[in-house]
């Protein structure tokens, strides 16, 4: 049994797949059973559908953990983690009494020795392939990912966490699966914080697996640095963003309405439950998520009216557009309920001044009506957040009084467990400062006037403007990295995709302690300005949208915090 692995250059896994566990699907004409762990469930329902399945010549899919019915005159293809618990269940599979009729071995990453060894030990001659194939992250967006790992929050901050290390190795394992299916082996750099190390230890341990991965990839030749780079930042760096109420479309459903599963929920006319979902395969989604909820809701009555006067509309599309009419319905109904009052003191809070920029000199006077007028208790919260984040901290005494006034007293570590972020909340700092921040036109609409820091940073990448004391070098890109440079007349200029740019640049920013819809925005909106990079941002956990309603775990005694990811 000898094992390879393979690179590809597309962020979504599907070209890979394909190229791989398809491809070897073809080569017998044989139908044969698809075999997958929880995580690699998600990565294949991400990319394929049955159908796309069944017409490779895979007729059933099964849990690797659920006990299962032998067929011994099938081949079983096992794509799976590189984990003691997968391999422990594939070699259960056929030590006794074999299951199956061959095995063809996938994994999402390199398997290590022991696990490889076992394997051979008691299963050799059932296996006929075993390959990795560089996927242990999962896509979410076109140029968004995460490593799906929920609990990954709660080990890196959390001051009870006994398995830090072990995530953040994790981690950068998945980050290197990432930049290696990309075909980039990137210069790598991190946000320097004086009260915390997360960021710079992860950048090590992404730093060195890069180097080993391509001295294992290729033995004996030196993989020079590509035109890329890996950007690593914490949550605390930017606290206000996952916390404003957003007016964006994709922001704005994921925060106001229960979306669970990517999957919408919404009754039709004659009053039936409908689900609907908001993924890729939606194209009216992707054209209008990142857009204002302003433009969203004059937009979609105009395609209706294209629908009613056309007959050549498919019905894919007729449902589409259905749908969005219901749920920019039912963001707007939420506005107006409740979030349209909070939006001004929200921004007034975040930006420091008022929509004619004058300066909020009294950020109390602007707290007040929202902590007196009768919104949710979470909402409260967020504004007593954008309050204590103005300041740069606040005193004890204070702290306690907007605690009691928001009826909080038994949950006040949704407001003091900011500080496990790196998050100034008690005793302002004589020596905090707030990054400074770039000019900008003058935004269209008054209750969006906040961008989000990670704007700025992606922006300074790209003109190579960062600061080498704020964002050392772990290790440095090729001396002709340059994120903005002008796109040569022989290479294409398309934006849409990430294959479109291979001859030139790309950012990976990471944000250790989850992202926020309006920061993936920020990703999309930089690669469309700046032609000649394609910046990709991911995270932890997934996906980045849980509304800011955690609740305390009182087995740790560790309350997650309200954060609207």
């Amino acid at each position: 049994v000898a094992r390879s692995s393979r690179l590809n250059h597309c962020l979504f896994p599907l070209v890979e797949l394909k190229d791989t566990i398809i491809a070897d699907c073809r080569k017998a004409d044989i139908w044969k059973i698809l075999i997958l762990d929880p995580f690699t469930t998600k990565l294949v329902s991400s990319c394929c559908k049955m159908s796309d399945l069944m017409a490779e010549g895979i007729t059933i899919v099964e849990d690797l953990y659920k006990s299962r019915e032998p067929v011994p005159e099938m081949k079983a293809i096992y794509f799976m983690s590189p984990t003691s618990k997968c391999v422990d269940a594939f070699i259960a599979d056929f030590k006794l009494k074999p299951k199956y009729k061959a095995a063809y071995v996938y994994f999402t990453d390199y398997c290590p020795d022991d696990l490889f060894n076992n394997m051979k030990l008691y299963c050799a001659k059932y296996i006929r392939v075993v390959k990795e194939i560089n996927l242990s992250f999962l896509p979410y967006e076109a140029q968004v990912f995460t490593c799906d790992n929920p609990g990954a929050f709660r080990s890196i901050y959390s001051p009870h966490s006994q398995d830090k290390r072990r995530t953040l190795e994790t981690m950068a394992d998945q980050i290197v699966t990432l930049c290696a299916t990309l075909g980039e082996y990137p210069g790598v750099r991190y946000k320097k914080e004086s009260n915390m190390e997360n960021t710079k230890a992860l950048a090590e341990l992404v730093d060195n697996k890069l180097s080993a991965h391509y001295e294992l990839d290729e033995p004996g030749k030196k993989k020079e640095k590509t035109q890329a780079q890996v950007l690593i930042v914490e949550r605390g760096f930017d606290p206000v963003s996952p916390i404003l109420h957003e007016l964006t479309y994709q922001a704005m459903a994921y925060d106001l309405i229960d979306i669970q599963n990517e999957t919408y929920k919404y009754k039709s006319k004659d009053g039936s439950e409908k689900e609907a979902l908001l993924n890729e395969d939606d194209m009216l989604w992707v054209k209008l998520r990142h857009r204002h909820i302003a433009e969203v809701t004059e937009q979609i009555p105009k395609l209706v009216k294209e629908i009613s006067a056309s007959k050549k509309q498919s019905l894919l599309s007729v449902l589409q557009k259905t749908v969005h009419l219901h749920l920019a319905e039912d963001c707007m109904n939420q506005y107006q309920k409740s979030v349209e009052k909070l939006c001004k003191a929200e921004q007034d809070l975040a930006v420091g001044s008022d929509v004619e920029g004058v300066k909020v000199k009294d950020p109390m006077r602007t707290l007040l009506p929202v902590l007196l007028h009768n919104h949710s208790t979470h909402d409260k919260i967020r504004a007593v957040l954008l309050y204590i984040f103005s300041l740069s901290g606040t005193t004890e005494e204070n702290l306690n009084k907007l605690i009691q006034n928001v009826k909080i007293e038994h949950e006040r570590e949704f407001i003091l467990n900011w500080k496990e972020l790196g998050v100034n909340i008690i005793s302002p700092s004589l020596f905090s400062r707030k990054p400074s921040r770039r000019e900008r036109p003058e935004e269209t609409y008054n209750l969006s006037r906040w961008t989000p820091v990670i704007k700025d940073v992606m922006e300074d990448a790209v003109e190579n403007k960062l600061d080498t004391k704020e964002w050392p070098h772990q290790s440095e890109c090729p001396a002709a990295w340059n994120g903005s440079g002008a796109v040569s007349a022989r290479q294409k200029q398309k934006t849409s995709t990430l294959d479109d740019r291979r001859g030139g640049a790309r950012l990976i920013v990471f944000v250790i302690g989850g992202m926020c819809y309006s920061e993936t925005r920020c990703a999309y909106q930089v690669s469309q300005a700046v032609k000649s990079c394609q910046v990709i941002i991911g995270e932890q956990s997934t996906p980045p949208a849980t509304t800011p309603r955690s609740m305390a775990d009182s087995s740790s005694g560790y309350c997650t915090i309200p954060i609207n990811y």
